[in-house]
């Protein structure tokens, strides 16, 4: 298993002087957002896919510091209902498949995406619960004429150019945001669909991502490092369905940490321990979003943190003691 970054926390930062950054602090691969809501300042994919010289000069900075690519994150809503915001997620989506088949890179990590309640509709439309009928009604309308269709049509085009791995992150407001929603889209379309398993998102659903790990097995194409704490307090008030901003950290019922300011080592190693048991050997994907820490503070404790849990050997091919 390699320790990875999405380089997002360092879009300040010409591509060059963030991967030194990550290498000097041991980073083995590297995660680069390319579109989307982690925009592209590291790289703009129509860019690159319209000038060689730019795609060769991409990838030799790459080769500079030892760093392969493991993913393109390219997190949009292409079924959103306004037209145009949809046109523009999947024209990024489809940059990003180009560009990794130019790169041999086969996984892209995004979002399902989530449909409004209509045609008519302006603004997506998340159901959180089976009643009145009328959420079961909306339910339908976005699986069955939008989601679906939209992921049969965009998961072909994706395979044809090399990308045989779609890593949905698993997070509320988007139709898929747990291991049953991202099931339910692979059964529908097809094993190119997979889930982005990031412990951050379930923690705060009450999810436990040693059963998700468990349950969705080799469907599992990435993962991501980033912790959650769960406020015990504004918890037991309110609940975790929490609409405040993230910067009201002390009213909130739960916020993103650093890995290791939400769970303890032993928790971590057990997570990792049961990645292995599934079979998922890539890479650990840190995503800083600790709103409490600078990034470079946040990433070099995540790093210091997971060097002392992540297992880097291949497993053993047999037991002397068995």
């Amino acid at each position: 298993m390699k320790l990875s970054v999405i380089s997002v926390l360092y879009g300040d930062r010409s591509l060059d002087a963030a991967l030194a950054r990550l290498k000097e602090l041991g980073v083995e691969s590297v995660e680069i957002g390319c579109g989307g809501y982690p925009g592209n300042a590291h790289c703009n994919s129509a860019e690159l896919l319209a000038d060689e010289a730019k795609l060769e000069e991409f990838k030799a900075t790459f080769k500079k510091y030892d760093l392969d690519i493991c993913a393109f994150a390219c997190h949009g809503n292409g079924v959103h209902p306004n037209k145009e915001l949809a046109e523009k997620f999947d024209t990024d989506f489809r940059n990003a498949v180009l560009l990794a088949e130019k790169c041999g890179v086969d996984t892209i990590v995004t979002f399902s995406g989530c449909p409004g309640d209509c045609p008519d509709s302006k603004y997506p439309n998340w159901v959180t619960c089976p009643w009145p009928d009328d959420f079961l009604a909306i339910l339908d309308y976005q699986w069955n004429e939008v989601l679906i269709p939209y992921w049969k049509k965009t998961a072909e085009f994706a395979k044809a150019h090399g990308v045989t791995k779609i890593a949905l992150e698993m997070h509320p407001g988007f139709c898929v945001y747990n291991p049953e929603t991202c099931l339910k889209l692979r059964a529908a379309v097809g094993d190119v669909i997979g889930a982005n398993l990031d412990p951050s998102h379930l923690v705060w659903q009450g999810i436990d991502p040693v059963a998700a790990a468990r349950y969705l097995g080799d469907a599992i194409y990435h993962v991501h490092a980033k912790d959650t704490k769960v406020d015990p307090y504004n918890t037991a008030t309110n609940g975790v369905l929490d609409t405040k901003h993230y910067s009201d950290e002390i009213h909130r019922g739960w916020v993103f940490r650093s890995v290791g300011y939400g769970h303890d080592m032993q928790w971590w190693r057990d997570f990792i321990s049961n990645l292995r048991l599934v079979g998922y050997d890539k890479v650990l994907s840190i995503e800083h979003e600790d709103s409490l820490m600078t990034s470079d503070e946040g990433l070099e404790k995540a790093v210091e943190f997971l060097k002392l849990s992540m297992i880097k050997e291949p497993k053993p091919s047999g037991m002397h003691w068995a």
